[in-house]
Parts: structure tokens; C-alpha cells; sequence
């Protein structure tokens, strides 16, 4: 069968799955609001259903969740000062994404979630919001949006674009329709890696190119160290701190035992931590509280206090304030296999980094930190509590970590000035499309 007819007849089925898996989409988003309560709102725009936007040049770019938000954090505002006559349209999945989005740029941006994959939600979603390009932040890749887009004329381009060995082998079942969606597209990719397997999976070659990692242009406030120390200056700065960010729920009960273990050594030891997801903040904290650790939180008192042995940070979009004030962070979703998180942030900010086995969703960034000298990898528990344990008692060791951390983010930037001019590759201002017309046309009106 030619690739182009498999790709309809897979269309038609993967169309066909979506609506029919419409009750499963709805259940998952009862079974999460009744952990994160936020999953309950505003439902119709999951299905491309709200107030149309104002006509008028609009930029539309897509960041799921919270990391791709943070990463989109200097794009948006280059685009903002590039694009100054534009409005500005950025849309999410999860609620917590939402809630980031918010908070960096409150009502300088418009924002609605993405709707899910079906094509009627589709099109209402490009109706009401008519953008003249589409910008995806990392690898979200869906079939029906993507075709949406292309019947409309909106050029597209995938910045700080990944895709790990894992995720190109889950595409597989569904290859020729996903070539066909990624063919037609334009692509910046973090890496050589990435750019490869991104033509593997069907991008055109003549659209790939490397531009970098925009995660390397981390924003630091003005006066945040300063602002750490004197929070660390009440917890007391002599005591060993660490921080466990973004874990998920297989690697807590280990995060407990290697705490466990260090405070043994050192009585004084105090750990922060941030789990990935809001749904996951009261368990962890029961959890601390079972094994008989004194526990504070974010929310009820603020800052730990020189008792505080276990200190959980229940909040959202505060993992950055509080990390200039450790000596050593570990870096979740790395201990689970589920690929790891951003490793750039604590090293942007001098802290010497662990990590786990699992950290295929930051090869790149974690192989380069890891030849620097900032990071270390562990292979377990175990091993991450006795190089936790060697890290603490060493501060020669670590601020040499993180002053290779600070510098190797410092050369790796550049990957902004490279992703807006792949951008304006795709977009010129003065040749937008008429949308309409283009669908219409499309349609054989």
C-alpha cells in the first residue's frame, strides 16, 4: 500500500479511536481532578469551545506542561519584542501548565487548553483562534492538528524540538501517518541526535536543523541568591540541605530511605522536596510524616524551620527560589524509568546534580553536564544515598560541580537566536496567509 493511502486509512482509524476513547479521556479527567481539582474546569475548550479571539495577527505556541512553559519562558519573550502588533496565544494540556503560564505573563497572553486529537475539536479550536503560525515547544505530535493546521495554510514549526529512542519506537504502530503529519512541518532541533530521529520518524531533512536547547537561556531573578541565603540563614546555614525535585510516585518511598539513611550520619540533615505532580503533594507529605520525620510545607509554614528535617514544597512554580539555598540536588524521574527532568536548571544556578539511570528524555544535556564534571550518575537508591552522603561532606567537591555547572550553561546559550530565525524562516509577516480562504479552497468551496 503507497504511504500516502496507509497514512488515510490510518487517519481514519486513529479519528475513529479517539472518539470512540472519548469516555476514556473523560474518565481520566475525573480520576485526576479528584486529586488536583483544577482538571474539573473549563472542559469545553478540551473540545475546541470558547470565545472566538479578536481578529488580528496572532502567534500560537504550545507548551503541555510546566517544563515546556519554563522552556518557552525567553521565547515568548523574544517573540513579544519581535512581534510587537501580534497577540500572543499559548495553549497547555495540563492545569498546572495553565497556572505557570499565568503566572509569567498573566493578561500579556492569551490562553486556552489544547483540545484533544479529534477532528471537530480541531477545526472549532482553529476557528476561534485563527493563528497565523503555529510554534510546538519539544515533540507533541498530533495527527489531526497537525493536518488542521496544514489545510489552513499556518505554517508550523517544532522548536527545541526532542524525540528519545523510546518515543520513536512507540510511533511505530502508527508510522505512515505520523511521517505524513511531521513531513509537512518545520523542525528545531535540541540536538543532532534529535534532528536525526526526527527524519527517521518522517520529518523533511531540508526542514530539520540543530538550533540547541532553549532550557540553556534559564532566567535567574535579579537577587534571588541573595534572597536564598537569607532563607537558608533561618533554617540554619551549617546544616547539610538537599533537594529531591520533581519525583515521582515509585521513587518516593526511596527518596524517604535515602533521607533516612543520611540522617543517621547527619542528624542535621534537612531534605526539600518537590514532587512532579500537585495530585502527589499530600502523600508525600503523610508519607515524611509516617516515617516519623519532622515535616513542614510551602503552604502552612512557609520555611522550614532549624527542627525541620523533612521539608516539602507544595506549591507550584517556586522550585527555582529555593535552589541556590541547597548544597546538592537530585533530579527525579530518573530513579522511575521515566526519562528524567531538567537538569539544567539547579546547574544554572551552581548546585552539583544527581541523577538516576532513566534520563533518555535529557541525553544531551545530562551526557554534556556529566563530561563537565557537574553532575553524577547513580544507579540506584543506594548508590545515590552514598554519593549524596560523599557530596555533603565535601564542599571543595561541590562548588567545583557547580561552578562547571554555571559556566557549561553559560557557553551552551545561543540556541534563542537560532530558534527566531527558524522562526521567521517560516513566517513573514507580510505574506500571511488568509485562512479562510485557504480552507475554503481546501474544501472545494
Amino acid at each position: 500500500m503507497p504511504a500516502f493511502s496507509a497514512a488515510r486509512v490510518q487517519r481514519g482509524l486513529y479519528s475513529l479511536a479517539m472518539r470512540l476513547g472519548l469516555p476514556l479521556l473523560l474518565y481520566h479527567m475525573v480520576w485526576r481532578g479528584l486529586r488536583y481539582p483544577e482538571y474539573f474546569r473549563r472542559w469545553d475548550e478540551r473540545l475546541g469551545v470558547f470565545t472566538p479571539l479578536p481578529v488580528k495577527p496572532r502567534i500560537w505556541l504550545h507548551a503541555v506542561s510546566v517544563g515546556e512553559v519554563n522552556a518557552a519562558a525567553p521565547l515568548v519573550e523574544a517573540l513579544q519584542r519581535r512581534y510587537p502588533d501580534h497577540a500572543l496565544l499559548v495553549t497547555t494540556i495540563t492545569p498546572t501548565g495553565s497556572e505557570r503560564a499565568r503566572t509569567l505573563w498573566g493578561g500579556d497572553i492569551e490562553h486556552v487548553y489544547l483540545p484533544w486529537d479529534l477532528p471537530g475539536a480541531v477545526d472549532r479550536f482553529f476557528d476561534a483562534s485563527r493563528p497565523d503560525v503555529g510554534l510546538i515547544m519539544e515533540t507533541e505530535i498530533w495527527p489531526n492538528l497537525y493536518f488542521g493546521a496544514r489545510a489552513r495554510g499556518i505554517p508550523m514549526l517544532i522548536a527545541n524540538a526532542r524525540l528519545s529512542a523510546r518515543s520513536l519506537r512507540g510511533y511505530a504502530p502508527l508510522r505512515a501517518l505520523i511521517a505524513r503529519a511531521v513531513s509537512g512541518v518545520s523542525v528545531a532541533a535540541q540536538s543532532k541526535l534529535d534532528a536525526d530521529r526526527l527524519i527517521e520518524l518522517g520529518a523533511d531533512p531540508a526542514r530539520v536543523q540543530v538550533a540547541g536547547n532553549l532550557k540553556y537561556h534559564l532566567r535567574i531573578a535579579e537577587g534571588l541568591p541573595e534572597a536564598a541565603a537569607a532563607w537558608r540563614a533561618t533554617w540554619g546555614t551549617q546544616r547539610p540541605v538537599w533537594l529531591a525535585a520533581s519525583t515521582h510516585p515509585d521513587e518516593e518511598p526511596q527518596v524517604l530511605s535515602v533521607h533516612q539513611a543520611l540522617l543517621r550520619h547527619r542528624p542535621d540533615a534537612l531534605l526539600l522536596w518537590a514532587p512532579r505532580h500537585p495530585e502527589r503533594f499530600e502523600a508525600v507529605i503523610d508519607a515524611s510524616r509516617d516515617a516519623g520525620l519532622r515535616t513542614a510545607t510551602r503552604r502552612v509554614e512557609a520555611l522550614p524551620s532549624p527542627g525541620t528535617q523533612c521539608f516539602v514544597i507544595d506549591t507550584l512554580g517556586e522550585l527555582l527560589q529555593f535552589l541556590p539555598a541547597v548544597d546538592a540536588c537530585f533530579v527525579g524521574g530518573s530513579l522511575q524509568a521515566i526519562g528524567g527532568h531538567n537538569v539544567l536548571e539547579p546547574a544554572a544556578l551552581g548546585v552539583p546534580v544527581l541523577v538516576g539511570p532513566h534520563t533518555f528524555n535529557f541525553v544531551e544535556a545530562t551526557r554534556i553536564l556529566d563530561e563537565a564534571g557537574a553532575l553524577v550518575r547513580v544507579r540506584d537508591a543506594q548508590a545515590l544515598g552514598r554519593e549524596l552522603l560523599s557530596l555533603l561532606a565535601d564542599p571543595d567537591r561541590r562548588d567545583a560541580m557547580g561552578q562547571a555547572g554555571r559556566e557549561l550553561v553559560e557557553r551552551q546559550r545561543g540556541a534563542l537566536e537560532r530558534v527566531m530565525a527558524a522562526i521567521e524562516q517560516v513566517y513573514r509577516p507580510d505574506r500571511r496567509h488568509d485562512a479562510d480562504a485557504i480552507l475554503q479552497r481546501k474544501r472545494g468551496h
